[in-house]
């Protein structure tokens, strides 16, 4: 029984199953499509975030102060703690700083942690140079142990002029259970 309105719903099964193909088309499109967007614009990249930077050879901008502000997080399902041991510097751009984080490892064992690191807002993530930075490798401690962990880095003098302060974040992550590092700010 071939009737006009079975022609229509076979139409609209159709269709709505080629949309839901596009859509899952393009869902893996985006992952190379940000990597480009992040590659070119350099927003958003961690890439950018976990390797050394070169320090600029510039002086520093002695008229301007920025405020970097520090942060850290542990998954609650995760025996560590990270705490940065001042909450802010007063920075002047062009100039490199030292910053530390203390971490333990709470577990009753050895284990590995991996620190990814966030810098907000998004558009000072181009102008937050590390130099040397806990996050570049995976960090292996004893069953109780402190470590005192450094990062050194530099601001841009070329941060844009309405960015007085900015935020670099990380989070602590069991290095067998860490997030991907690419993409995402």
């Amino acid at each position: 029984m071939n009737t006009p309105q079975h022609g229509r719903h076979r139409g609209l099964v159709a269709r709505l199953l080629l949309m839901a193909a596009a859509s899952f088309a393009f869902g893996f499109a985006l992952v190379p499509l940000y990597d480009v967007f992040c590659e070119v614009t350099g927003f958003g990249s961690r890439e950018r975030l976990r390797g050394p930077a070169v320090a600029a050879a510039a002086a520093p901008d002695r008229a301007r102060t920025v405020t970097v502000e520090f942060t850290a997080s542990v998954p609650s399902d995760m025996a560590w703690r990270l705490q940065p041991q001042v909450a802010a510097l007063e920075v002047q751009p062009g100039q490199l700083y030292e910053a530390h984080f203390i971490a333990t490892n709470l577990a009753p064992h050895a284990a590995t942690a991996v620190a990814v690191p966030g810098v907000t807002p998004a558009r000072a993530l181009r102008h937050f140079r590390k130099t040397e930075c806990f996050c570049f490798a995976p960090q292996s401690f004893a069953a109780g142990e402190q470590r005192e962990l450094p990062v050194r880095f530099l601001v841009d003098r070329e941060l844009p002029a309405g960015v007085d302060r900015l935020t670099l974040a990380y989070t602590f992550y069991d290095a067998a259970r860490a997030p991907a590092s690419g993409g995402g700010g």
